[in-house]
């Protein structure tokens, strides 16, 4: 009887240590169905700020969202290594000194995280 029960504290205990596989750090609740493109838009509408200069269609205070995919896809420029402040501008060299200070936040970004943006930038065309 004793040991029935230790085999069964055992597995019991076994079953609820199990560990579960590794989240997104980002957004741990949508990690296994989020695409790049919807974390793409959530950080360019959120942590990444990216909204307060962009808009879809329309240059606010810089390009457009369509006009900075058009622009790297035509270009074959590096959307992820502009924001990691290693390549040159490629849309709007002039409105570079403004995008510094977001630059300085999206360095810090993972490469996912980079990746999403790129995906949901380049999801407009």
């Amino acid at each position: 009887m004793k040991t029935t029960f230790a085999l069964l504290l055992t597995a019991v205990l076994f079953i609820s240590c199990k560990k579960e596989a590794p989240k997104s750090e980002l957004y741990p609740e949508a990690a296994e169905t989020q695409t790049p493109i919807d974390l793409g838009k959530e950080i360019f509408n959120g942590k990444g700020n990216c909204f307060a200069c962009h808009r879809e269609d329309q240059k606010v205070i810089g390009p457009s969202i369509q006009e900075i995919s058009r622009t790297y896809k035509a270009k074959k420029g590096n959307l992820v290594e502009f924001l990691k402040e290693n390549a040159d501008p490629l849309v709007d060299p002039s409105q570079y000194e403004a995008m510094k200070v977001n630059l300085q936040l999206t360095k810090t970004f993972s490469d996912g995280e980079l990746k999403g943006l790129e995906a949901y930038i380049y999801s407009f065309e």
